[in-house]
């Protein structure tokens, strides 16, 4: 292997320059580890609202789907009461309430005959 031709001058200036440059090194080592550790904190610190923020959206969301559901299943039930409601204004009529039963529960009179009509009964 060659020897180097170049030769390093030691003195008190190079060994306070090479000093000078090795603190300034460190201090920037523990500058940019203050930084990066800062940078961690703030990205942590913004992570746990968004984190919050996008649960509670989804809950949200699921939320407002069910009042929909929960609205339509009302719409339903509306309906439903209003039919039977008025079956029951129906059904105070004698006559309305006698062909009814006669049709529903196939009671007949003497000497009349059934005939099963699907969609015919009232409901």
């Amino acid at each position: 292997m060659k020897k180097s031709k170049v030769l390093q001058i030691s003195n008190r200036f190079i060994d306070a320059e090479k000093e000078r440059f090795h603190r300034k090194e460190l201090e920037k080592q523990q500058k940019n580890r203050f930084l990066a550790t800062v940078i961690v904190l703030v990205i942590f610190l913004f992570m746990l609202p968004t984190y919050n923020l996008v649960a509670t959206h989804q809950k949200l969301k699921q939320n407002e789907a069910k009042l929909v559901e929960l609205e339509n299943q009302y719409k339903d039930l509306s309906r439903e009461k209003e039919l039977r409601d008025a079956l029951v204004k129906k059904l105070q009529d004698e006559e309305y309430a006698a062909k009814y039963v006669r049709a529903k529960y196939q009671f007949s009179k003497d000497g009349e005959f059934i005939y099963n009509i699907p969609g015919l009964l009232p409901k």
